[in-house]
């Protein structure tokens, strides 16, 4: 399945009561520890590989693959060789 554009994606989550979307860009290899965010939210990759943690279970995400996390959930993420870009909406 071939990835939305970037304003599709933008366009679906503030019609979904999102308020901002924003671009990630990771560095290779990065190790973001355990921690929470003040917002929930609603991603997609769209570049480059990661690994979301989310109560011990992990998940390995490529371009195309979505993922949310409601607010302050603890997880941790780990970006692989090339890093990671995903199109994140953030719900505050």
């Amino acid at each position: 399945m071939p990835l939305p554009t970037r304003e599709d994606f933008t366009t679906e989550a503030l019609a979904e009561g999102f308020d901002e979307v924003l671009e990630r860009q990771w560095t290779p290899l990065t190790i973001v520890e355990t921690h929470t965010h003040p917002f929930a939210l609603k991603a997609i990759v769209v570049q480059g590989e990661m690994w979301l943690t989310v109560d011990e279970h992990t998940r390995h995400l490529r371009p195309g693959d979505l993922f949310s996390l409601e607010f302050a959930v603890e997880h941790a993420e780990r970006y692989g060789q090339d890093g990671a870009t995903y199109w994140v909406a953030r719900k505050h």
